[in-house]
């Protein structure tokens, strides 16, 4: 299959994905189908395992990637409810400016407290909700909370009104006609300064459609609110696309930060990042910090801020307050 051959005087190569289905009769201990449909359906999932796998390969199905099958419906189903039943939480993530130690803001970072099976992490459940447009939905609720979160902490500590929380926007929710609506509504709703709200997109955001992505950030940028690129150096075209969107700040990925070192590859990657953003008048917050050493560093390279396990893991609303509150404290003994 691999060797090319000519269709109307066109060399042409082809690839294929192969799904293998092995079945040993009815009785058999191993794996068995008892209706043709049955070996088809199984062969199916096979081919698409073999594509997921990076295509041109075969795989052999066995029982494991029927239970994957079933249990992914299954959640899709749930998925559906979820809302409804209010089993969608928000974490908090504190973000850290690496000069002062201070939290300037958070990032809220979805999870899915499932009736049955309890904790369900972004990483299962998005995918889904991305194929199924239920991300909006999903969207529109993180968006609604995470205001309603930042309104209550600017209310509750009256001399921390620029804290700040960032959410994060798929490829579904960019592409909806009404995004740009509902954000300037709930910056309505719960009287926000646009400022307070950082929006957080990908690489992959920015390639699917340059024109549309362009129209509607500059539209986003007119509300005020603050524009982030997320888990830059990991995509396409991050240089070439800069100057091209009104982003305000970029963010850089974990894999950088968490196997940096002085001198070495992703050194030498996350210093040419922060210049870059420094020549640009772009604010950098470096994702993944897990060491001392990791902030020292970041900080000799001018990075502005710092998210990660070394300040805290992603917190519950309450003891988001306490940090909050505890932070505040400290500060007022200093000052006096």
């Amino acid at each position: 299959l691999a060797s090319p051959f000519y269709l109307e005087g066109h060399e042409v190569f082809i690839s294929a994905s192969i799904g293998i289905v092995l079945s040993w009769g009815i009785n058999s201990a191993t794996y068995s189908c008892e209706r043709p449909e049955e070996l088809l359906r199984d062969a199916d999932t096979a081919m698409y395992r073999a594509k997921v796998q990076g295509r041109s390969r075969y795989e052999v199905f066995d029982i494991a990637m029927h239970n994957q099958v079933v249990m992914r419906l299954q959640l899709e189903t749930d998925l559906q409810r979820a809302i409804e039943r209010q089993e969608f939480v928000l974490l908090y993530q504190p973000i850290v400016s690496l000069k002062t130690g201070s939290i300037t803001g958070f990032e809220a970072l979805i999870r899915w407290i499932h009736p049955q099976r309890g904790l369900i992490c972004p990483d299962l459940f998005i995918p889904i909700a991305e194929e199924t447009g239920l991300i909006v939905s999903i969207g529109h609720w993180v968006l609604d909370e995470a205001c309603r979160q930042i309104s209550r902490w600017q209310t509750q500590f009256s001399n921390r009104t620029a804290l700040t929380i960032s959410v994060n926007l798929s490829v579904k929710q960019f592409a909806w006609p009404n995004l740009v609506n509902e954000i300037a509504q709930s910056l309505h709703q719960f009287n926000l300064n646009p400022r307070c709200l950082k929006l957080e997109i990908t690489e992959s955001v920015l390639m699917e459609n340059a024109e549309l992505v362009t129209t509607v950030m500059q539209q986003l940028k007119s509300l005020g609110v603050v524009l982030c690129l997320d888990d830059f150096g990991t995509g396409y075209s991050s240089l070439s696309y800069l100057h091209r969107f009104p982003v305000e700040i970029l963010k850089i990925d974990r894999s950088f930060v968490s196997h940096m070192s002085f001198g070495n590859e992703n050194f030498k990657i996350v210093q040419a990042i922060t210049t870059l953003a420094q020549s640009l008048s772009i604010d950098v917050i470096a994702e993944g910090i897990e060491t001392v050493e990791q902030q020292a560093q970041l900080s000799r390279l001018q990075c502005q801020y710092g998210q990660g396990y070394l300040f805290s893991k992603p917190l519950e609303r309450n003891t988001a307050d306490t940090l909050i509150a505890q932070q505040l404290a400290q500060t007022n003994n200093t000052s006096i």
